[in-house]
């Protein structure tokens, strides 16, 4: 099994892709193979896939071995409505087997394998297996991204207590954005006073992708 990194968020649209985009540079920049694979997207409709096809483009553009994958090679499951993997699905049985074959095509042609996930950790691909579940069964280290705004500090324990209580390999990266320039002020310091490993994804790329490359499954 190559070494697999699987992106989750404490929440949506905190910079997953952002993130993937990042990482996928910054280990191609290494001389390393990179693949990437996201099991499921929601909101695809007339065959555009928001963040499949973006990072579809950037593994071609990194890895020429990618040159002959659609985006149906790295996006197995699809769905139309914008919501849950389970409720988009009408909630059908979550097809896990197309996962892993996607998996395994991608990963015949890298070095490294970033998995991008939905959402966050609890969001439910069906009634009682959620993206957590999915990141167990892949055996993957994991990358939470978190953002930077007020509730930062609560999103960002309780997610990471998850991970820690089923004792899943991780680190944890800030994605501050211009408008979450209170920081600071307002949750910077609590972090502070736990001693609380303060990367972000803007500025400590480097140490990151060492720190995830080293973590052991």
């Amino acid at each position: 099994m190559k070494k697999r990194i699987f992106i989750t968020a404490t929440n949506t649209d905190i910079g997953k892709t952002y993130t993937t985009k990042l990482l996928l540079r910054e280990y191609a920049s290494r001389g390393l193979k990179v693949g990437v694979i996201k099991p499921v997207e929601t909101g695809v409709v007339g065959g555009v896939y928001p963040d499949g096809d973006l990072l579809l483009a950037l593994v071609k553009e990194l890895n020429p071995l990618m040159q002959d994958l659609r985006v149906e090679d790295i996006v197995p499951i699809s769905y139309e409505l914008p919501a849950a993997p389970f409720i988009a699905s009408g909630g059908e049985k979550f097809d896990i087997s197309k996962v892993l074959q996607a998996i395994k095509k991608v990963e015949a042609l890298c070095d490294i394998l970033i998995i991008e996930g939905a959402g966050g950790l609890y969001v439910p691909l069906e009634k009682y297996f959620a993206i957590f579940d999915l990141i167990q069964e892949l055996e993957a280290s994991v990358l939470l991204v978190t953002h930077c705004s007020l509730g930062c500090i609560n999103d960002t324990l309780l997610s990471k207590k998850a991970l820690e209580n089923a004792e899943v390999p991780h680190t944890v990266v800030f994605n501050c954005r211009s408008s979450e320039s209170n920081f600071d002020t307002v949750s910077k310091p609590y972090f502070e006073a736990i001693d609380f490993p303060l990367l972000k994804i803007s500025s400590d790329i480097d140490t990151l992708c060492d720190l995830l490359y080293n973590l052991k499954k």
